[in-house]
């Protein structure tokens, strides 16, 4: 069986929101990045704690979990986001560019309709900050239904914490694998 996916925000997650005073955590560095469509002339600027590389190469290198994008950046978390990190390319979800005035325009996250067809039956761990009572149902229906699915939320001031990758992994290690694949081959007799 292949490990869950790992699906993961930018937003909320790895660059925090600023707190209502405009402070970011003191652990995060400041960056200025130029995402696609963006003109070098109006860079944006990020928040990124740089042990989130090396907690996320941590979980990485366990197999346990396959690491996904999961963010409005698309290939941007990749080329741009990820690199400050110190992490390798990751596939992401192509997700579209909606017009929305909220996060939550039919109540649940606006991502959760496009990550239900990508992922499919696959089971996943996705650690976002916005996630709604309505996505919380969806994540314990999938799971009802035999496809494990968890979510991690995190605090969108504060962002991701080893807690949060630690609940991850936990979870990932108590997974279902293939014992048939680790079973030693008989010997002739």
């Amino acid at each position: 069986m292949r490990p869950p996916y790992l699906l993961l925000d930018i937003d909320g997650v790895l660059i925090p929101f600023p707190a209502a005073d405009g402070t970011t955590p003191a652990t995060h560095t400041r960056h200025d990045v130029v995402p696609t469509g963006r003109s070098a002339d109006t860079p944006v600027t990020i928040w990124l704690d740089p042990a989130h590389g090396r907690l996320l190469m941590d979980v990485i290198r366990t197999g346990l979990v396959t690491p996904v994008w999961c963010t409005s950046w698309r290939q941007d978390a990749t080329t741009l986001i990820g690199p400050l990190l110190g992490l390798p390319p990751l596939p992401h979800i192509d997700l579209p560019r909606p017009r929305i005035a909220t996060s939550h325009p039919n109540g649940y996250l606006w991502k959760r309709d496009h990550v239900d067809t990508w992922l499919s039956d696959a089971p996943a761990v996705w650690i976002d900050d916005d996630f709604t009572a309505l996505d919380h149902d969806w994540a314990a229906a999938r799971t009802a239904r035999g496809t494990a699915t968890l979510f991690v939320q995190t605090d969108p001031h504060a962002g991701l914490q080893p807690e949060h990758l630690a609940q991850a992994t936990t979870w990932a290690a108590r997974m279902p694998t293939d014992r048939a694949a680790e079973r030693p081959m008989p010997l002739p007799p």
